[in-house]
């Protein structure tokens, strides 16, 4: 199978989730009036910087056994090295390999707002961008949930990500190819971290459902 390549994705931004980011808890912190004026014109402010695009590629997994993964990739077989990734997708028959990208104007943004010293606003600004991408990964998710319920077949609730546990960041390097993130402008460094810096990937399970 080729990547599906998904953009633009259009999503609200995730308050709840933001103010939590922030520090703020639903009804245990007061906020003034002010305040929260304040926090919801940056928080406008940082969604129109945001532009998210994603990617989503299913693989059929040949194997998994006490070391890793092994699936099927678009040219040849790939291996993740994870005792913890096999457990997570052990009763899979297939994968779903994601990743998503706010661009990199709300980057620098962020950036822009640090070294002029408002930093309030560049952590504001950042959890929306975290927030945001998140969200852009749920929206891939909703999207092959839905494909996949015509073909009997469910996609695992959760998802899972190089960094992650016994997960080692260089599988990064596998997600980066197989999804093909340059055509979403995505670099990777020699360190296996993505650039712009709000982009992640991950991978969820796919397994047939029970009749």
């Amino acid at each position: 199978m080729n990547p599906i390549f998904l953009e633009p994705i259009v999503t609200e931004p995730p308050r709840k989730e933001i103010y939590r980011r922030l520090g703020y808890r639903e009804k245990t912190t007061a906020l003034s009036a002010e305040e929260r004026h304040r926090i919801e014109d940056a928080i406008d402010e940082a969604y129109g910087l945001v532009h998210l695009k994603a990617v989503g590629l299913r693989l059929p997994v040949l194997a998994i056994n006490d070391e890793g993964v092994i699936i099927r990739g678009t040219r040849n077989v790939e291996i993740f090295h994870s005792k913890q990734l096999a457990k997570f997708l052990a009763p899979s028959d297939e994968v779903l390999l994601m990743g998503a990208t706010t661009g990199k104007q709300i980057m620098e943004a962020i950036n822009k707002e640090t070294q002029e010293g408002r930093l309030n606003r560049a952590v504001i600004f950042d959890a929306v961008a975290s927030e945001m991408v998140d969200a852009a990964l749920d929206w891939v998710m909703g999207y092959f949930r839905h494909t996949l319920l015509r073909e009997n077949r469910v996609l695992s609730d959760n998802r899972y990500s190089a960094g992650y546990g016994d997960f080692l960041l260089e599988n990064q390097r596998i997600f980066y190819r197989l999804l093909n993130l340059v055509k979403l402008d995505v670099q990777i460094t020699e360190t296996c971290l993505l650039i712009p810096e709000k982009s992640v990937t991950a991978v969820a399970g796919i397994i047939r459902k029970e009749t």
